[in-house]
């Protein structure tokens, strides 16, 4: 396979490839094809942090209608040495050939430059794909779990209500995964500065067109407030940063609401924000290291009291009921068995 169409690398790449990987003064390679070999075009020097300057150094070496590779130089590193993006850039507006020829010989440069430094592989076809957003994105979908056929869904829902029928956010053993929507990149901004507590609100929605997670809104939100962020008609996620005190400590835990108003939703609508619901905590927790203290599920914005919020973040501690006592049986022996028989004919009773 990586040999395919003969073509390899010129000294010139190889002498690149050992000089790049070698230390950290590149941060950009591109390489073309020309002349049937593995050409070196283009290369940038490190000046910032990766991603800083990702977008000004990767998005002016595409071209409209040319194919290209190019390998950018992360800031992390594994026991081979820094880590690399290997972009395969294929413009849908580039001839049939140029789009096998290199498809063919992706192979043979991952080969050349080293598998083991390439931390994530990438093909594109437009910029947007391959911009910063596109890359973070792209991120978040490999560690999400793969979406359900309609087939895999149908099945998921029916094991759900045969199985376990009284689950909620706080489940931990779900019966299959759920669908996982990326996060827009305004999405993601907000859930950034949530994190960093610049914001102490957001709320988020399914857009059912793009499949995608959007942005509603990140107004400044205290407690009394919370109530009123809650939609009467549509279903929505909230991350809310409670402010409280317990045990004469000042706490600021973060709480995850999932909103749902009963059957005044399309059925479809109920059906994919309840499965789009555990991937997005579990990105959340895991991708962007957000610690959620307490994961609620309500029809309504009613409930949402502080005693209410209270209680759920801080549950009280029921106490243990004793076990009703088992009565003594009765004291001593109850004596020989006797049987009573009824008089043979002839004989009198006594």
């Amino acid at each position: 396979m990586s040999h395919q169409t003969g073509i390899q690398a010129g000294n010139d790449v190889k002498d690149m490839f050992a000089s790049a990987k070698s230390g950290d003064e590149y941060r950009v390679l591109k390489i073309v094809i020309e002349d049937e070999q593995l050409t070196l075009a283009t290369t940038k020097k490190a000046s910032k942090k990766w991603d800083q300057e990702y977008d000004a150094l990767v998005l002016p070496l595409l071209e409209d209608s040319v194919p290209c590779y190019i390998l950018y130089r992360l800031d992390s590193s594994n026991n081979q040495g820094y880590e690399w993006i290997f972009i395969a850039w294929t413009p849908d507006h580039s001839t049939v050939r140029n789009k096998m020829l290199f498809a063919a010989t992706r192979a043979t440069l991952k080969k050349e430059f080293g598998g083991g430094h390439i931390k994530d592989e990438i093909f594109a076809t437009t910029k947007d794909e391959l911009n910063l957003s596109g890359y973070r994105k792209y991120l978040i979908s490999q560690s999400a779990p793969l979406p359900l056929t309609a087939a895999e869904e149908e099945l998921r829902q029916i094991k759900l209500h045969e199985v376990k029928t009284d689950i909620s956010v706080d489940t931990k053993h779900q019966t299959l995964q759920g669908v996982a929507f990326p996060l827009h990149h305004t999405a993601i901004a907000a859930l950034e500065r949530f994190r960093d507590k610049d914001i102490n609100y957001v709320q988020l929605r399914i857009d059912m067109e793009q499949e995608l997670i959007c942005l509603c809104g990140t107004e400044p939100t205290e407690l009394k407030d919370l109530p009123l962020r809650i939609p009467s008609d549509v279903p929505r996620y909230h991350f809310f940063l409670y402010k409280h005190s317990h045990e004469g400590d000042r706490l600021e835990s973060t709480v995850f609401i999932y909103s749902m108003p009963g059957y005044k939703c399309p059925i479809r609508e109920r059906m994919l924000y309840s499965s789009c619901k555990m991937p997005l905590v579990d990105m959340v927790e895991n991708q962007m290291k957000i610690e959620i203290e307490k994961k609620l599920e309500i029809d309504n914005g009613d409930d949402l009291t502080s005693e209410f919020m209270y209680d759920e973040v801080h549950p009280k501690q029921h106490a243990h009921k004793q076990a009703f006592p088992k009565p003594k049986g009765p004291q001593g022996k109850r004596g020989c068995r006797r049987i009573t028989r009824p008089p043979a004919d002839g004989q009198e009773d006594d």
